[in-house]
């Protein structure tokens, strides 16, 4: 008879190194090139809900209107999910609930104007206010907010808000984001299931 020991004692040892070798290389992956995200918080309804589970890229260099994961620069050890509004260098303002960046309106298809009536009447309600007096974006200009204080976005910062711009804490509050801080930009929705989507 022969002994069938040392096969099987080398595929095991085979599988082995080859669980080792896939374990690191997604440990290295995660760390330095992919993260997954869930979210917490409102503040980017209705694009993403509370519970969302995201993957989002480390390496990849944030566009405007791009969403990404923020090292929180007013809370440290926290993370904030945010859009790039606007970019190095860019001009930011928003007047009755027109966006404008560099002197330009911008589309914001991103934004849905029945979530955004519905907001500002549940708002309203809860704030003994007359909705009609409410905006769905307040009036700004990085230029004479108290937290930028900037003609321009300067160079290596970025200027971010949430999409539900009734509750979002954002740009408007702690200002500028350093492009330190940025720690990924989100490229895939996969859960829930029913509301995958790749950005």
């Amino acid at each position: 008879m022969k002994n069938n020991s040392h096969p099987t004692l080398k595929t095991v040892l085979e599988f082995l190194v080859l669980f080792a070798v896939i374990f690191f290389a997604s440990q290295l992956l995660m760390r330095y090139v992919l993260s997954k995200d869930v979210v917490q918080g409102t503040s980017m309804q209705p694009t993403l809900e509370n519970g969302d589970r995201l993957y989002s890229i480390r390496v990849k260099k944030p566009k405007r209107n791009d969403i990404v994961v923020i090292n929180a620069p007013d809370r440290p050890g926290s993370l904030y999910i945010k859009r790039v509004i606007g970019m190095p260098g860019d001009t930011v303002s928003s007047k009755d609930n027109q966006l404008s960046v560099n002197g330009k309106k911008i589309a914001e298809p991103y934004l849905n104007k029945k979530f955004a009536t519905d907001e500002i009447n549940k708002w309203a309600s809860q704030q003994g206010l007359d909705a009609s007096t409410i905006k769905f974006t307040n009036d700004f200009n990085i230029k004479t907010l108290s937290s930028t204080k900037s003609a321009k976005v300067p160079a290596g910062k970025y200027f971010v808000m949430g999409d539900n711009r009734l509750v979002s804490h954002d740009s408007r509050d702690f200002g500028f984001v350093d492009k330190s801080k940025i720690q990924s930009v989100v490229v895939w929705r996969y859960w829930p299931l029913n509301q995958m989507k790749l950005y």
